[in-house]
């Protein structure tokens, strides 16, 4: 018997959707699995590339998973699948709205209750936060995480830090003044598709709790963003609490603290970052052991 695969994803760049194709593009000639696709359509639409003010009027609604709905997708025999596969993104250190919206609905319930799930991610740099959340919704429906794969963009931090704004605010991401290429590289994204080889073998057998991506480098958490993450979250939580206090998403009255909010987050990133950074340095110096024993904890389940 076909063994039944579900993958629900919401992309708004496209990217999302290429490591998908790629990582999954085994799954779809395989004979003993049956693969259905099911890409999350949001009740509203979210425009690429933002525009700046509704891209900072965002944050608050999406650290507080208080999503727009979703319109409901169109499965047949939704609770009879055998494995679900999520593609996400992080939006402001959080699972983006439509995946929050997807994951909060009565819809995801039903077909997430009791069922292996395997998250996949593709983001700039930072993912740690939004997996912990993410990883709290798939328990809230009952379902079990077995897998998680992480790419990210290659670029450096700083770097980054540059490139991936531009790309959101202008959907241009190719190399500029010396800087690379926004996003996730090629080979990259080809290589995933170890991902889905390796699902398929494991696919001709039963399903357990075990990690069926193990020693693939499916994940790698880079130790100097774990105490940047948490930080910015708490920002993130603070603010967001505050600009909801004036309105709802896209009320003028919220404009004047959300920009006030992004001049903050500038002098954040020029002064706290580095200074945090340079300490979460020392102290990865000092306790090498405690440093790779978390790193470890938060690449579970599939590790390295």
């Amino acid at each position: 018997m076909k063994k039944r695969v579900l993958v629900v994803h919401f992309s708004q760049t496209g990217q999302l959707t290429r490591v998908l194709n790629k990582a999954l593009s085994p799954l779809r000639d395989a004979r003993h699995i049956e693969l259905v696709e099911a890409r999350i359509q949001s009740s509203e639409n979210f425009k690429f590339p933002w525009d700046t003010i509704k891209f900072f009027d965002a944050f608050p609604e999406t650290v507080y998973l208080d999503p727009p709905q979703n319109m409901p997708l169109k499965i047949e025999d939704e609770e009879s699948f055998d494995l679900i596969i999520l593609g996400y993104q992080p939006w402001f250190l959080s699972p983006s709205m439509p995946m929050s919206a997807f994951m909060l609905s009565y819809q995801a319930k039903k077909i997430l209750n009791a069922k292996p799930v395997i998250t996949i991610i593709g983001c700039r740099n930072m993912w740690i936060e939004a997996q912990k959340t993410m990883k709290e919704l798939i328990g809230d429906c009952n379902a079990r995480l077995i897998d998680n794969v992480v790419l990210i963009d290659q670029s450096g931090p700083i770097e980054s830090l540059i490139t991936t704004p531009r790309w959101m605010l202008t959907g241009k991401k190719d190399a500029f003044w010396g800087l690379s290429a926004a996003g996730i590289k090629d080979e990259n994204i080809n290589a995933s598709s170890r991902f889905g080889e390796r699902l398929c073998e494991k696919l001709k057998g039963e399903i357990t709790d075990e990690p069926m991506l193990s020693n693939l480098g499916a994940v790698v958490a880079d130790a100097r963003f774990v105490a940047t993450e948490k930080i910015a979250k708490r920002s993130f939580r603070i603010w967001g609490a505050l600009i909801r206090l004036l309105g709802k998403r896209g009320s003028k009255a919220r404009v004047p603290v959300v920009i006030i909010y992004v001049i903050f987050l500038f002098l954040l990133i020029i002064t706290v970052v580095p200074i945090n950074m340079a300490i979460q340095t020392i102290i990865r110096r000092l306790f090498k052991a405690k440093v790779a024993k978390m790193l470890l904890n938060i690449e579970k389940p599939s590790g390295r």
